[in-house]
This record gives structure tokens, sequence and C-alpha cells, in this order.
């Protein structure tokens, strides 16, 4: 068992050289640490990243660290009693990171992995997903032409996970050379999540993504330039309806045989997810800022038809125990489970033992950069341990 004897925090910078939270624990197995990423493209939905704000919730923490001492956890389920300590009086990032700590030491405690705290039998590994071209709010506003769409996508098929990680970091450099031929303006720069910054539009980049033949995705996350109940497209500049965005979301489908679309309709737009799953039964219909990692807007998606597949970010709801509970009925309904990185990480890579741990079937986690590249070898480490 573990017995947390004080807590601490401290500000740390993301990959965007922004500010997020770390957290400290010294316990009866060591001392442990953790920190929770940021997300530039956040739904109206998601739980708030802290109480007030980062400085405050690190000063919360602090004033904490005599009430944990009471609480033993000598399991997974008993980060009830720490949640049941702090509700209310932090954010999601910082719960988050607290239980990652307390995992961490759980799983020394125990002489286990972290993982194994979760599921000691869990022995799928996810298949990888990789941000390979960016647009959208991920590419920034200081670029003027970009994709609408925030990022395209490459999911190779292969049991391995090492193979898919090559694959993925072998197409994305031939994409450069491509991207050099098709796009005049490309510099080889490289937006939040270390994908390719270009100027042409999502059916240009698909194009030139068609020729890898691998499986395709794009996370369209629509809500982000929705308004007044039409799509607001830069580049080119038009407008569409609700019905003119499903079409287009339709010919996509079919001209390029995409494989996974992400938030293709606003936030709030369940009725369109649905009739597009309806209409593209084969296709994974993907909810992110449409259900936020939140177990009662899974539900309505549920009651609704509207997914086939739901977005995992645990920061983004905080509490681990509800994250469980989220991929429990997500399973039970068989919609697929796809852990998720945010935009602005940290090199921390509890993310494969919680992806791994809850029987993830996707993990998207970018292609390259340190941060990124932290996790998927995580996840490469796990599959060596278990695969010799």
């Amino acid at each position: 068992m573990v017995v947390v004897k004080s807590v601490s925090a401290k500000h740390l910078l993301d990959s965007r050289g922004e500010k997020t939270i770390l957290v400290s624990i010294n316990t009866n197995a060591g001392k442990f640490s953790a920190s929770a990423p940021n997300g530039k493209s956040t739904g109206k939905h998601e739980a708030s990243p802290y109480k007030k704000d980062l400085e405050k919730d690190i000063e919360t923490l602090k004033k904490f660290k005599d009430y944990f001492s009471d609480d033993v956890v000598d399991d997974f389920n008993d980060l009830r009693r720490i949640e049941d300590t702090v509700e209310g009086h932090i954010g999601a990032n910082s719960l988050f990171a607290l239980e990652s700590a307390i995992l961490k030491a759980l799983a020394k405690e125990k002489k286990k992995e972290v993982w194994q705290i979760i599921n000691q039998n869990a022995r799928k590994f996810p298949r990888l997903v990789g941000n390979c071209i960016g647009g959208g709010k991920h590419s920034g506003p200081d670029t003027k032409k970009k994709p609408d769409f925030q990022e395209f996508l490459l999911i190779p098929k292969t049991d391995s996970v090492k193979e898919a990680f090559e694959i993925n970091k072998k197409a994305k450099k031939e994409i450069a050379g491509f991207l050099k031929r098709k796009d005049e303006k490309f510099e080889n720069k490289k937006n939040d999540e270390d994908a390719w910054k270009t100027s042409l539009n999502e059916k240009e980049v698909l194009e030139i993504l068609n020729g890898l033949k691998l499986p395709l995705g794009v996370d369209v996350a629509a809500s982000g330039f929705y308004k007044r109940k039409k799509y607001h497209y830069q580049n080119p500049v038009l407008e569409r309806t609700v019905e003119e965005q499903f079409s287009y979301m339709g010919n996509l489908i079919k001209n390029f045989g995409l494989f996974y679309i992400e938030d293709p309709f606003d936030e709030d737009d369940f009725a369109s997810f649905a009739k597009l799953l309806k209409k593209y039964p084969n296709a994974m219909v993907v909810g992110d800022d449409l259900t936020a990692t939140n177990i009662k807007r899974l539900q309505k998606a549920i009651d609704n038809k509207s997914i086939n597949a739901i977005i995992v970010k645990p920061n983004q709801n905080g509490s681990l125990i509800k994250v469980k509970s989220l991929c429990e009925l997500a399973r039970k309904n068989n919609i697929k489970i796809v852990f998720s990185h945010r935009s602005g990480e940290t090199e921390e890579n509890i993310l494969a033992d919680l992806a791994f741990g809850f029987g993830a079937d996707f993990f998207k986690c970018g292609i390259t950069g340190k941060e990124r590249e932290a996790k998927i070898r995580r996840l490469i480490e796990i599959e060596n341990k278990l695969r010799k």
C-alpha cells in the first residue's frame, strides 16, 4: 500500500513553451512526480484545467499535503479517496498529474508496471494514429494560409507498435518531399504537434497522402470554424451550411477512402454525426469535442448513435476513476477507444500505460518530437517486455 506523506507542485513549460503543472509526492515507496499537458483546440464541454488558475492550484496542493496522510492507496480504485479529498479544490490538469504520480508510487511499491495496476491481464496493443500534416488552430495565427482541417493522420495497420512507428516516421519524411514539389510556400516548418505546415488545402493534402497507400484519417475540428450555423472555410474562402458540410464530409470519405474522421461537425451537433455514421458505417466517426472525455456526453452520443469511436484525453477529465468508467461504457457499446495526447505536451509518458491498461484500440500521439516519442517509445517498451 502507498501512503502519501507530502505533496508539492510547480509549473514547467510544455512543448509550446506554455506553463503547465508538475506534481511531486513523497510516499513510503519513494518520491514520484507527473505532469499534465495543455490543449489548444479545447472543446467548451471539457473540464477546466485548474480551479481558478495554475498558480492557485499549486498553492492549494501545498495546503493539502497534511490531508493525504490519512488516505491509504492499495489499488487503482482507491484513487477515489484522493478524489474525495480534493474534489472542488483543484482542476482537471492538477488532479490528473496527482493521480498519475500516485499510480507510479503504487506500481513501485507493488513491483509492477503502471499498466498492471489498471489491468494486469492487458495484452492488446493499440494501433498508432500519427499526425503528419497540420492546420487549423495547431498551426497558429501567424500562418496566413493553411488547411482548415486540424490534423491529417496516418494509421498503419500492423500488430507491432514498433513497426507502425517506423512506417509513420518513414512516411513523414516522404511527405516532406511531396510538399516541396506541390507547395511553393513549403519551408520545412512544423506546428505545435511537430506536424508539417503547409499552405495547401485539405483536398490537396489528401491527394498527396493518398499515394502513400496507408489508412488515412482527418481531425476536422469543425467547431473551430463553425459560427452562426455555417462552416467558414478560409482556404479557399467559402461558407458551407450544415447540409453542405455533410455532403462534403461524405465526398472526402468516398474519394479518399478515409478510414477515420474526427469531429466533422460542431461539438453540439449529435444529429449530423449520427447521420454520417449511418451513411458510412465502415468509417470511424470519432467524437472529441463532441464528447470531451465526459461520460454524460458519451451516453448522449450512444443514445443518438452519433459515433463509433471516442477520443480519451485523461487530463480533459482529470479523474482516472471517471476515465475508467468512460472506457467501460464505450467498450460495452462497441465504441472504439482512442487515447490521445494534447498539442501542448511534456515528456511525461504515463499516457502509454493508461492506454494499454484501459485497452485502447488506438493511440493518437503524433509521429516525431521528443514529447510525442517519449509516449510511443514507452508503448514499444511495454510491447518488447511482453513479446520477448
